[in-house]
């Protein structure tokens, strides 16, 4: 037989190697979103969806908000999926992301104690708060720097309460972290910051009978889903103060080069196109539409 030469060989090896379809790690983001987006479900429905549609396939890290934006401005992340519209800027105007894509937004709730002690039902978010304070009930914070507690901190900011700082560690992630808190004052009293995710600060707030701010979604899980077990109720909803939008944002390759820039501009603009809309508008959890478009606010499935 006769043999070819080696150089010959050489030009096949390499032509076969442009040729071969690109590796499947190559279609693999890194994102660092929420846990809203994860514990709710919306997720196991949005991906499969993008991977179907474009091959990229997603490596989810659940946190809070601002533990997701430090992933990305350590750049350990290739894409970020979070709810805290003021941090997502200012994450961008600085040079670690690319571009915020406004997704789509869902709702916070005032959840309390059926005999609801503090007299809070039915009243805007920021009224509700002052007549906590007011009445030392007990108010559970997630204080986890995640956007439900910027979120919380905003409304207090908002009750004209006597609010005061104080610096507190948490664990995230398995690393400490260190905030600043900003609460009325009864802190380690009527007022109680645990540094914990939703379910859990939703499942505490009920342990002690006490009122919590908590996105809609795990609310929602925790009191009808299966092995359901949470007695608060719903107390304050419906205020624009609560609407909760959410963006993505593709962290920058000029910032980290070793990011996928290109591949989470490609899922950040299918999120926003008609499809990712469409299966955002369809998502429910017990039957309850939780998510709401923004790109295509008219999306139906």
């Amino acid at each position: 037989m006769q043999r070819l030469p080696a150089s010959f060989c050489l030009v096949l090896l390499v032509l076969a190697a442009f040729a071969s379809p690109a590796p499947a790690e190559d279609k693999l983001l890194t994102m660092s979103t929420t846990t809203s987006t994860e514990d709710s479900g919306l997720l196991d429905v949005l991906l499969p969806a993008l991977e179907k549609d474009t091959g990229i396939k997603v490596k989810v890290i659940a946190k809070g908000t601002g533990a997701a934006l430090r992933d990305g401005m350590d750049g350990n992340v290739d894409i970020v999926f979070v709810h805290a519209k003021d941090k997502e800027e200012k994450f961008v105007a600085e040079g670690y992301g690319t571009k915020r894509y406004a997704v789509m937004h869902n709702d916070f709730v005032l959840a309390g104690p059926p005999k609801d002690p503090a007299g809070v039902k039915g009243l805007p978010a920021a009224q509700a708060l002052a007549k906590i304070a007011a009445a030392q009930a007990v108010f559970v914070s997630r204080g986890d720097d995640s956007g439900t507690h910027a979120k919380e901190q905003e409304l207090w900011r908002a009750s004209d309460t006597a609010l005061e700082e104080a610096k507190t560690k948490f664990v995230a992630g398995g690393k400490e972290k260190e905030i600043t808190l900003v609460h009325p004052k009864g802190l380690g009293a009527w007022y109680q910051s645990i540094g914990q995710g939703m379910g859990k600060t939703l499942l505490f707030a009920m342990e002690k009978q006490g009122y919590t701010l908590a996105d809609r979604g795990t609310y929602v899980k925790q009191k009808f889903g299966k092995d359901a077990k949470l007695d608060l109720e719903i107390l304050c909803e419906g205020d624009p103060a609560l609407f909760n939008p959410y963006g993505v944002i593709p962290v920058s390759a000029k910032k980290f080069p070793q990011t996928k820039e290109a591949l989470a501009t490609q899922m950040a603009e299918w999120l926003v196109s008609a499809k990712g809309q469409a299966v955002i508008a369809g998502f429910q959890l017990e039957g309850k539409r939780l998510f709401f478009p923004d790109a295509v606010p008219g999306a139906a499935k």
